[in-house]
């Protein structure tokens, strides 16, 4: 374990210095810029596992940040970077329970199959939530969910409301289609 400003000069230059360690897991925090989530793809990309943060509305909007982090001239390279490293994004958003006792998480999860490598290699950001949307619905076994999924599975449990549900939903109309489905297949 290494402290910003006690053990290291900065969050990028304690990930570089722990890749000449061999740690078994590499904890980042959030990949506040440029040079920290380089450093970032890097380590993953050299086979250790990383977990790291970063603040933004869902899957896709995780993949076009890290992208958007770098000039256009680079932006091929970390897609290859990306798509080669990345295992799992998972997207938080803790709501209020509907018994008014505290928060309950729903979840966006996106697992790095063939398929999405080839569209972050390709930089197709756009076509990730579509991909996303089939897989959770046709492909369980690849473990994927979107929010909207995981939204109408907390409203059929009774952790949440319908409409607070559908406030924090990106799509509103896929939330109402993922609920239709749980309550006519009893789900």
């Amino acid at each position: 374990q290494r402290e910003v400003g006690r053990d290291v000069p900065s969050f990028a230059r304690g990930v570089r210095d722990c890749l000449r360690e061999d740690p078994d897991v590499i904890f980042v925090g959030e990949m506040r810029d440029r040079e920290a989530a380089t450093w970032t793809l890097t380590a993953a990309e050299t086979g250790h596992l990383v977990f790291s943060t970063l603040h933004t509305r869902d899957a896709r909007g995780t993949i076009t940040r890290l992208l958007d982090m770098y000039p256009a001239n680079q932006q091929d390279e970390v897609a290859n970077q990306l798509a080669l490293g990345l295992r799992y994004i998972l997207s938080q958003k803790l709501l209020p329970r509907a018994d008014g006792k505290g928060r309950v998480v729903a979840m966006e999860i996106l697992n790095n199959s063939y398929a999405l490598s080839n569209l972050i290699r390709q930089r197709k950001v756009e076509q990730i939530y579509s991909m996303l949307q089939t897989r959770t619905k046709d492909t369980p076994g690849e473990r994927m969910m979107t929010l909207e999924r995981s939204l109408a599975m907390l409203v059929r449990a009774g952790k949440v409301t319908p409409l607070e549900a559908e406030k924090w939903a990106n799509d509103p109309n896929a939330f109402a289609g993922e609920l239709q489905h749980l309550n006519e297949s009893g789900q």
